[in-house]
């Protein structure tokens, strides 16, 4: 029921935020950014100075109303000092690292100080997750931030809060950010048991097995390199004036491996996911595969990079870059 009754106020602020702070991928923040409102402490203290005001009202005491302004005088100067310890500072994107649905990915972003310096800056996604820094003048802070990857593509970061109660904690000046950031968020992989195809016909070659450098296999001469073992140069052939050669070998890796998407059953997602879980099988067993989606072939391939694209195409299978 109270989700529902104040429903309409967070749609309502959302909108607001969207209009006084779009998507930038860096901002500093100034007068029209920044918000600052009394803390719990502060709503306390100001209680206090209105009685402490009433019994120098009542009793007519002079000290009593020294003391009230003095202390009220400090109160306005505690919320200008926290409202310019947030401004000046400028935060900017600085990267993601891509995540499996289910775990947890990282947003980077870049805290920088060009004029003075900023004490007690808490930055997180919610006023319940922050994590405070002191960043001196002249200086920049990379801060982490991790979120759940809860569907698979392009997961969009929530607005960034950065707040401050320095130095009384009597305010807080906050202000909430959209570092128009995106994490990119890899299928679950599920690891089932299914019969990899050989590749095979005009489309996949045929059965073939990928050679690497290996001691096996005589496979043929080449030309000397600096670094290349003097037990492996052919001797004989540098006596016919026919100059430096050494014996290349080679070893088979294993069969070329098709992953494709038409020859597995179920919904889009549980098939893409089983894809995932090959890609990372046969990468890390350094076998060449090459992945085939409706409209799509990647490979055949082998290493770090041929596995990223091939995790990064099953991420945006059906998806829009943003």
């Amino acid at each position: 029921m109270s989700k529902k009754l104040f429903s309409p106020a967070k749609q309502w602020l959302a909108a607001w935020l969207a209009r006084r702070l779009p998507p930038v991928q860096s901002l500093r923040l100034r007068q029209r950014h920044i918000f600052i409102v009394p803390t719990l402490t502060g709503l306390a203290f100001a209680g206090a100075l209105v009685l402490m005001l009433l019994v120098a009202i009542n009793y007519q005491n002079s000290l009593a109303y020294a003391l009230t302004f003095l202390l009220a005088s400090l109160g306005l100067l505690s919320m200008f000092h926290t409202w310019r310890n947030l401004a000046g500072l400028t935060v900017s994107a600085a990267g993601s690292s891509a995540c499996f649905v289910g775990q947890q990915g990282l947003y980077r972003l870049r805290l920088r100080s060009d004029t003075s310096s900023h004490q007690a800056i808490a930055v997180g996604w919610s006023v319940e997750q922050l994590s405070v820094f002191d960043l001196g003048k002249n200086s920049e802070q990379i801060v982490e931030l991790t979120v759940l990857g809860q569907r698979r593509g392009w997961q969009k970061a929530p607005r960034l809060r950065i707040e401050t109660r320095f130095p009384l904690g009597l305010f807080v000046a906050w202000s909430q950010v959209d570092l128009a950031q995106a994490l990119l968020v890899y299928p679950q992989p599920k690891d089932e048991r299914l019969q990899l195809q050989a590749g095979q016909g005009a489309e996949h070659e045929s059965v073939e097995q990928h050679l690497v450098s290996g001691v096996d296999d005589y496979y043929g001469l080449e030309a000397w390199q600096p670094g290349d073992a003097l037990r492996r140069i052919h001797w004989k052939a540098w006596s016919k004036g026919q100059g430096l050669l050494v014996k290349h070998f080679t070893e088979q890796q294993g069969q070329l491996q098709v992953l494709d998407f038409k020859q597995l059953s179920g919904d889009v997602e549980y098939r893409l996911s089983v894809l995932c879980a090959q890609v990372l099988k046969l990468s890390d067993a350094g076998q060449s595969y090459s992945l085939v989606l409706p409209g799509q072939q990647i490979g055949p391939d082998h290493g770090v990079e041929h596995r990223q694209r091939c995790l990064r195409a099953l991420a945006l299978y059906g998806e829009a870059t943003p």
